[in-house]
C-alpha cells in the first residue's frame, strides 16, 4: 500500500475463499463499506468501480487459486477518492498498461479502460517475498 493510499481516512478489509463466491462477497461489502462511507448509490463512479473490482477478484479466483486460498480485498477512501487492492498470493505479476493491447483475456483490459476513463490509477505492488502480488486501484470521487 503506498503512503497516499495509507494516509485515506477510511480503510476496510475483506478476506474470502479464493473461489467463485468472492466476486459476490467483494462487490456486497464495496456496496456496504462505500454506502457507510457516504458515497451514493448513484455517484458516476460506483458502477464502474463495482465492474473493475469485479474483474480483479474474478482472475485472482482464476489464475490463483492454486496457490492461494484466500484473497484480501482492501478498501481505502476520502471525501474524493476510493482506492481498492486485491490481493492474492501466485507470484506473477500481470502487465496492466499492455492490457490494452493484448490479444489473451478481455479482463485486464476492461479495468484499464474503465480506470482510465475514470481518470483513475493502476498499480501491481509484489509482496516483499516475491510470492504474491496487490492490484491497485484508485479512482478519484
Amino acid at each position: 500500500m503506498s503512503k497516499a493510499i495509507e494516509a485515506l481516512p477510511h480503510r476496510h478489509a475483506l478476506t474470502v475463499p479464493t473461489e467463485g463466491s468472492a466476486v459476490r462477497m467483494a462487490r456486497e461489502t464495496a456496496q456496504m463499506v462505500l454506502a457507510e462511507w457516504g458515497v451514493s448509490a448513484r455517484h458516476p463512479s460506483l458502477d464502474p468501480a463495482l465492474l473493475i473490482l469485479s474483474e480483479l477478484v474474478t482472475n485472482s479466483v482464476r489464475h490463483a487459486a492454486t496457490t492461494s486460498p484466500t484473497l484480501t480485498v482492501i478498501f481505502a477512501g476520502s471525501a474524493d477518492c476510493l482506492a481498492f487492492g486485491v490481493h492474492d498470493r501466485h507470484p506473477y505479476q500481470p502487465p496492466l498498461h499492455g492490457a490494452l493491447t493484448a490479444t489473451g483475456g478481455k479482463g485486464l483490459a476492461t479495468v484499464m479502460e474503465l480506470t482510465l476513463a475514470l481518470a483513475g490509477t493502476a498499480v501491481v505492488r509484489g509482496d516483499a517475498d516475491g510470492g504474491g502480488k496487490s492490484i491497485w486501484i484508485t479512482l478519484p470521487l
